[in-house]
């Protein structure tokens, strides 16, 4: 199992999935790899010129990743930017994909919501207390978070002070988020499980997108959680995890 990280300023796979790994590695193998531009991975001096091809490398990425460790065909969860990812994966390599999860994903049909725009420009004011705002609105309810606001910010914060994470980041989002969007004909020929979980409250990318990308799934199921917000793996760890399990074992 591959998880692909999101986008967000000072993103990286520890910052998103180090609290939901253990609900699936003592059945799974699971990989969570930073992706090219993000966390410790290498930051190209040579730049694509648009969020596609960001993606592009992304997908080289991991294809080189499962290469690199023997595996011939993996099962995929994506949130956000990274469920983007995902669909480009099968698009470019659908015959080294099984099952596919994608989690308050990017690339349905979606209009950037403000908070989005706010993202993107992040270094327009890449202070502490500027990203301790954008946190919270990742989330629905703060208080049910096992780390705090401030906690988190504060470890995305040394990230995305790292000049070559500002380089990246500035660059892949120089173009809009609506490049990352799959289109219904090639969505139609996606014949893989999906399984579609959203945050109701989600503030970043609205639940519309997830309805848009099932109803263009020949073979995919949606479900919404209640009083969360942008980041079901973290705000709702344990019910996820029971859910793609049951998913991942179903019969196609």
């Amino acid at each position: 199992m591959i998880l692909l990280h999101g986008g967000g300023p000072g993103a990286n796979a520890a910052s998103n999935w180090r609290g939901f790994v253990p609900a699936l590695s003592d059945e799974y193998r699971v990989l969570a790899p930073d992706l090219v531009g993000y966390g410790r991975t290498d930051h190209p001096e040579d730049m694509p010129s648009s969020l596609i091809g960001w993606l592009r490398m992304r997908v080289d990425q991991v294809l080189a990743l499962m290469d690199a460790h023997g595996i011939e065909q993996a099962h995929l969860v994506g949130n956000s930017m990274g469920g983007a990812l995902a669909m480009h994966l099968v698009m470019a390599a659908p015959e080294r994909v099984r099952k596919v999860s994608l989690m308050g994903s990017a690339g349905g049909h979606s209009q950037p919501t403000p908070e989005v725009m706010r993202m993107v420009s992040f270094y327009k004011d890449p202070s502490l207390s500027a990203l301790e705002n954008l946190t919270k609105w990742f989330v629905h309810d703060e208080n049910e978070l096992g780390a705090s606001i401030a906690a988190i910010a504060e470890e995305r914060h040394k990230e995305i002070m790292r000049p070559e994470i500002r380089r990246s980041y500035e660059c892949f989002f120089s173009s809009s988020p609506a490049e990352a969007a799959v289109p219904p004909s090639a969505l139609r020929r996606m014949a893989h499980p999906f399984l579609l979980v959203h945050g109701r409250e989600d503030r970043f990318v609205t639940p519309d997108s997830s309805v848009y990308l099932q109803r263009h799934l020949p073979n995919a199921e949606l479900h919404i959680f209640p009083r969360c917000g942008h980041w079901v793996q973290i705000e709702r760890a344990d019910a996820y995890a029971v859910l793609l399990r049951n998913f991942l074992k179903a019969a196609n």
